[in-house]
C-alpha cells in the first residue's frame, strides 16, 4: 500500500521548491551578461529609461523562450506551419511556466474581424439568438455575417455493396446571415473610373495609373495581348465594347504568349486587389491610391449591420442580432443581465462574464461590431486582456507591455485591480511598465538601467517598491516626482475653431482650440478624444498628425532608412569618392551577394527551426567589399551606420564629412530623445516608445503650423518626460500650435490650455466639460481629471 504524505509535516515537498525564474548570462540585443531570479506567483515590475533592455528581457528572452519550447513539443509536421523561434541568446534559464503575451500589438486588421469576433462574445450571441430568437431561422451560422447562403443540389452515388450501388438525386442548403449586396463587408465602394487611367495615352505608353500596372509588364500585357482592346489607341477613342471589355468585362480565358491567362476588366481586378483588404493594412502609396480612386459608403441593403435581412428579423425581446452588436458593450450587459431563460442558463452566464469584463476594464464604451482594426494599441491589449479574464489556466506567466497606455488615472486603478486578480489566481504577472501607479502595487522590481541602448542593459535594483524608493537609480529618484502647474501661460495667437463635430459619440461639439500655444485634450478612456482632434479638424488646417499607428517596415528598414536619413549620406559618399550613390544601399548595387544585403543569411530547414547566421562573405556589414573602399571622414558606410545618432551628429556636423541636409535629421533625432539609436538598428528591434519618437522626429521636418500628437509619453520613462516637455516648448516656441491628446498629468500641467471631454466613455461622454488653464482645472475641481490633477500636484 503507497505511503501516504502527512498533510501537517513540515517537510517541504520538492515540487515546492520551484518557485523562482532563474535568468543567468542574458546577452538579447543591448543586455549585457545578465542574472535576476524572479519570484513566481508575484507581480513582478520592470522598469527603466527607454531603450535599457525592459523588452529584451521579458519579451526577446523568457517569453521567448518559453514559447520556444511550447512549440518544439508537437511534431515536427505541426512546427512546419509555425513561427521558427530562434533560443535567446542566454546561459541558463530556469523555473519557466507557459508564457501568455498580452501585448500592444494591433489586431490584425482583417475587414471582416470586429471586437465580437477576437473576443468570441459574436459567437455567444449567435447561439444565443439561435436558440431563442423568433422567428427561428436556423443555427448560429444564420447569424455571422462570414458565412454566405447557398444552395445546390446533384447526384450521390449510394453504396449498397457489389452491384447495388444506385444514383439518388440530393439537393443541400446552408443559411448564413452574410448581406449578399457587400458580402459581410458593412459597406460598398463605388470606383471613381477616371482614376484608373489616362484616357490621352495607349496600354503601350502606360495609360493604366494603377500602383503595379507599368507599361510592358505582365499585368498590363495581359490587357494588351486579350484581343479585346488595340494597345496602342489612347483610350478616349475606345469604342463602347472596348471600354466594357477594358472594365468591367467577366473572367475570361485568353492565351498571352503560349500561356493560358484569364482576362479580366480592370474595375474587377481593383476591387478584388485592393478593396477585399482593410484599408489599414494597405501599404501607404496603395492607401493613397484607394483614398483617391475609391469611396465607401454603408450597404443600401443591410444598412451597415453586414447581416441579411433573414438575420436582422429574428429578434429576442425586440432586439435583433444587429442592434444587440451596435449597442454599447455596457448597455448590452444590462440587456443580457435581464434575460431569464432557463434553457439557456449556461450560454447566459458565460455572455455575462464576458461583457462584464469589458466594463471592469474599461472598455465598456465599445461596440462588438467595431472593426479591430480601428483600436488603438492600449485598446487592443486590453481586448486581449478580456480572453484570460475567464480563463480556467493558473500558475502560468502573463506578460503585459504598458497595460496602462491610453488608460485615464481615474482607469488605472481598475486596471491594477485586474493584475492583481490574475495573480491572486496563482499565476505570474510579469508587467513592463512607468506608470508609477503600477510599480507601487508590484511586489518586486526589477530596474534596468542605467542609460539607454549601449548606455544601458544592466540591472540597477532587484527588490521591493521601498527598496527601490532609495536606491538612488534614476527610476527610484524620479518615483515620487510630482509637476507644479504652470503659473504663466502663452497668449494665443489665434484660434482653431470646430463646430458641430459629431463623429462617433460626440455631441455636436462646438470648441475653439487656441493657436500658438500648447493645448492638451484629456478625458477617460473613449470620451472622445481622438474623435475630436483626428477625426474633426478641418481640412484646410495644415495639421501635421502623429497618431499611435504601427510603423511598417521589413527586417531590412532602419532608422536611417525610415527618416530619409541615408539619401544625404549616400549623396555625401558618392560625392566624396566620384561613384554613383546607388553603390551605398544595402539593398541595391552595394549590397552584398551572398546575403543580398541583409547582413545574415536566413536558411529555412522544411519541417524543423530555421537558423539565422552572421554572412560569412561581408561578417555582417551587408556590403560589398569593394564599396567598403570607399571613405568619407575616414570612415566607410557600414561603420557610419553602426554610429549612434548622438556619435554621427558630430561626425555630420564639421569637417570633411559635414553634411547639412544629414546633420538637420540627426539634430531632429536628438530632440526626441534617440541620441542612443544607432542608425542600421533593424526597426523590428525597436520598443513601442522608440518607434513613435522616431516617427514624431521624421513629422517634425513636414510643413505645417498645427502638431497634433497622440499620447506621446507612452512608453517614456519617468526621467524622460522632462525632455519631452522641452521638446513641446521649442515646437511652440518656434511659432507651431502643439495639440497633445494626454493622460499623463505632468504634462496637463505643463500646458497652456486643457480641454477636457466627458464625464463619461461611450454614450456617457463626447461632450466638452472643461475648457481653461491648468490651475482653472485645478481649482475648480469639476471633472475626474480635475480631481486626479489636483491630487496629483498637491501630493
Amino acid at each position: 500500500m503507497p505511503t501516504r504524505t502527512d498533510p501537517q509535516s513540515p517537510a517541504v515537498h520538492a515540487a515546492d521548491s520551484h518557485d523562482l525564474i532563474r535568468v543567468r548570462g542574458a546577452r538579447e540585443n543591448n543586455l549585457k551578461d545578465i542574472s535576476v531570479e524572479i519570484p513566481k506567483r508575484r507581480l513582478t515590475v520592470f522598469t527603466g529609461v527607454s531603450g535599457s533592455g525592459k523588452s529584451s528581457l521579458v519579451f526577446d528572452t523568457i517569453a521567448a523562450e518559453s514559447q520556444r519550447l511550447i512549440n518544439e513539443t508537437y511534431s515536427a509536421f505541426v512546427q512546419g506551419f509555425m513561427p521558427t523561434l530562434a533560443r535567446p541568446d542566454v546561459d541558463v534559464l530556469e523555473g519557466l511556466t507557459t508564457a501568455i503575451i498580452v501585448d500592444q500589438e494591433r489586431m490584425g486588421a482583417n475587414a471582416r474581424s470586429t471586437v465580437g469576433t477576437v473576443t468570441d462574445a459574436n459567437a455567444l450571441l449567435r447561439i444565443l439568438f439561435s436558440r431563442l430568437g423568433r422567428p427561428h431561422i436556423g443555427s448560429s451560422n444564420a447569424f455571422s455575417f462570414n458565412i454566405a447562403s447557398l444552395r445546390g443540389n446533384g447526384e450521390v452515388t449510394v453504396d449498397r455493396g457489389p452491384e447495388r450501388d444506385r444514383a439518388v438525386s440530393q439537393t443541400f442548403s446552408v443559411t448564413g446571415g452574410m448581406c449578399p449586396r457587400c458580402e459581410g463587408m458593412g459597406h460598398v465602394s463605388d470606383i471613381d473610373v477616371a482614376q484608373l487611367y489616362d484616357g490621352s495615352r495607349s496600354l503601350n505608353e502606360g495609360a493604366i495609373t494603377v500602383p503595379g500596372y507599368k507599361a510592358g509588364g505582365w499585368l498590363v500585357r495581359v490587357f494588351a495581348a486579350s484581343g479585346f482592346v488595340d494597345p496602342d489607341k489612347p483610350i478616349r477613342d475606345y469604342t463602347d465594347q472596348e471600354l466594357h471589355d477594358f472594365l468591367y468585362r467577366e473572367q475570361t480565358k485568353v492565351r498571352v504568349d503560349n500561356t493560358n491567362l484569364t482576362y479580366e476588366g480592370l474595375v474587377l481586378r481593383v476591387r478584388k486587389s485592393f478593396l477585399s483588404k482593410d484599408r489599414d493594412a494597405l501599404q501607404p502609396h496603395i492607401r493613397a491610391f484607394v483614398d483617391r480612386a475609391v469611396t465607401f459608403r454603408p450597404c443600401p441593403d443591410c444598412g451597415g449591420t453586414r447581416l441579411n435581412e433573414a438575420a436582422r428579423s429574428s429578434k429576442i425581446r425586440g432586439i435583433s442580432i444587429a442592434d444587440a452588436c451596435a449597442m454599447q458593450v455596457s448597455d448590452l450587459a444590462e440587456w443580457v443581465r435581464g434575460l431569464d431563460e432557463p434553457s439557456v442558463a449556461p450560454l447566459l452566464a458565460t455572455l455575462q462574464d464576458t461583457l462584464d469584463s469589458f466594463v471592469e476594464i474599461g472598455l465598456g464604451y465599445l461596440s462588438l461590431d467595431r472593426p479591430s482594426g480601428t483600436l488603438s494599441g492600449g485598446e487592443a491589449q486590453r481586448v486581449k486582456m478580456v480572453r484570460h479574464l475567464g480563463s480556467s489556466l493558473t500558475d502560468v506567466t502573463y506578460v503585459f507591455d504598458e497595460p496602462t497606455a491610453g488608460l485615464h488615472p481615474h482607469d488605472i486603478q481598475r486596471m491594477n485591480e485586474l493584475l492583481l486578480r490574475l495573480r491572486d489566481k496563482g499565476n505570474t504577472v510579469l508587467v513592463v511598465e512607468h506608470k508609477p501607479e503600477v510599480i507601487e502595487i508590484a511586489d518586486h522590481v526589477v530596474d534596468l538601467g542605467p542609460g539607454a541602448g549601449a548606455a544601458g542593459g544592466t540591472v540597477c535594483f532587484e527588490g521591493g517598491v521601498e527598496g527601490l524608493r532609495s536606491s538612488g537609480t534614476l527610476t527610484g529618484r524620479h518615483l515620487g516626482d510630482r509637476a507644479a502647474v504652470k503659473e504663466k501661460v502663452r497668449t494665443p495667437t489665434g484660434v482653431l475653431a470646430i463646430r458641430g463635430a459629431n463623429k462617433h459619440n460626440l455631441r455636436d461639439v462646438d470648441v475653439d482650440i487656441p493657436l500658438g500655444v500648447l493645448v492638451v485634450v484629456t478625458g477617460v478612456a473613449g470620451s472622445g478624444k481622438s474623435s475630436l482632434v483626428h477625426g474633426s479638424m478641418p481640412a484646410d488646417a495644415g495639421v501635421v498628425s502623429v497618431d499611435q499607428a504601427a510603423i511598417r517596415g521589413s527586417r531590412r528598414s532602419n532608422p536611417a532608412t525610415y527618416t530619409g536619413l541615408l539619401d544625404p549620406i549616400r549623396r555625401a559618399f558618392a560625392k566624396a569618392n566620384g561613384v554613383k550613390p546607388a553603390l551605398f544601399s544595402a539593398n541595391s548595387e552595394g549590397a552584398c551577394p551572398t546575403c543580398n544585403g541583409a547582413g545574415v543569411i536566413y536558411t529555412d530547414l522544411a519541417m524543423m527551426a530555421g537558423v539565422t547566421t552572421v554572412c560569412e562573405e561581408c561578417e555582417g556589414r551587408r556590403f560589398q567589399a569593394s564599396v567598403l573602399e570607399y571613405t568619407l571622414g575616414g570612415r566607410n558606410i557600414s561603420e557610419v551606420l553602426a554610429m549612434s545618432v548622438s556619435q554621427a551628429r558630430e561626425f555630420f556636423g564639421a569637417g570633411e564629412a559635414r553634411t547639412p541636409a544629414a546633420r538637420a535629421i540627426l539634430d531632429r533625432l536628438a530632440d526626441v530623445g534617440l541620441g542612443y539609436l544607432s542608425l542600421g538598428q533593424p526597426l523590428t528591434t525597436l520598443s513601442g516608445g522608440e518607434r513613435q519618437r522616431l516617427k514624431l522626429a521624421t513629422h517634425m521636418g513636414d510643413r505645417g503650423g498645427v502638431y497634433v500628437l497622440d499620447e506621446p509619453t507612452t512608453g517614456l520613462h519617468l526621467a524622460d518626460v522632462e525632455q519631452l516637455l522641452g521638446l513641446l516648448d521649442r515646437l511652440v516656441d518656434s511659432g507651431k500650435s502643439v495639440i497633445v491628446v494626454e493622460h499623463h498629468q505632468a504634462v496637463m500641467a505643463h500646458a497652456d490650455w486643457i480641454i477636457d471631454l466627458g464625464p463619461g466613455a461611450g454614450h456617457d461622454g463626447g461632450r466638452v466639460v472643461f475648457e481653461g488653464t491648468p490651475a482653472e482645472l485645478v481649482a475648480a475641481r469639476s471633472t475626474l481629471t480635475g480631481e486626479h490633477l489636483a491630487a496629483y500636484v498637491k501630493s
